[in-house]
């Protein structure tokens, strides 16, 4: 797999998102090289259980697209939404299964908007999907599907106010 040219068309991409779309809803990006995988992931500072978001911390949420030797095989590009930990996320007391079934109750309503999707996983994994892989169209791909998430991350803070400590 060729890491360079994936992680350098999904900062392109990542550079497509108007910033102004991500500053008003708080949401920062990544490009980065995980589980042998290149992948962008899009996440808000307080989905993070940890305030050091260099580091990897054990409870958060994030969206990301990634691909690896695996997908390129399958020629697919693959995205989802993950919810790790959420114990342990700090201005919150939750259940993950809970908050999985709030999430997916909310989500459903644009589930039809998004290819390929699934939501039938264990409550780490919200909500899976791929598309096609066209390495002459993959930044635009990732772009949109990056857009298509920050339009729909509120989902993520309205059922985080279900779970708010008091």
């Amino acid at each position: 797999m060729d890491f360079a040219f994936y992680l350098n068309e999904f900062r392109l991409a990542a550079a497509e998102i108007p910033q102004e779309n991500l500053d008003k809803e708080y949401l920062k990006i990544s490009v980065t090289t995980v589980l042998e995988s290149a992948a962008l992931k899009i996440y808000k500072p307080q989905w993070y259980g940890d305030s050091k978001l260099s580091e990897e911390p054990s409870g958060r949420i994030f969206f990301s697209v990634w691909i690896n030797e695996k997908t390129i095989k399958e020629g697919r590009l693959y995205y989802n939404i993950h919810a790790l930990k959420l114990r342990e996320l700090k201005n919150y007391k939750i259940t993950s299964k809970d908050f999985a079934q709030n999430f997916r109750t909310e989500f459903s309503r644009y589930q039809e908007d998004w290819p390929n999707v699934n939501i039938n996983f264990g409550p780490l994994t919200l909500m899976e999907g791929w598309i096609e892989l066209k390495n002459d169209t993959i930044r635009k791909d990732v772009s949109l599907l990056a857009q298509k998430f920050v339009k729909i991350s509120s989902i993520i803070d309205k059922v985080l106010e279900k779970y708010e400590k008091p």
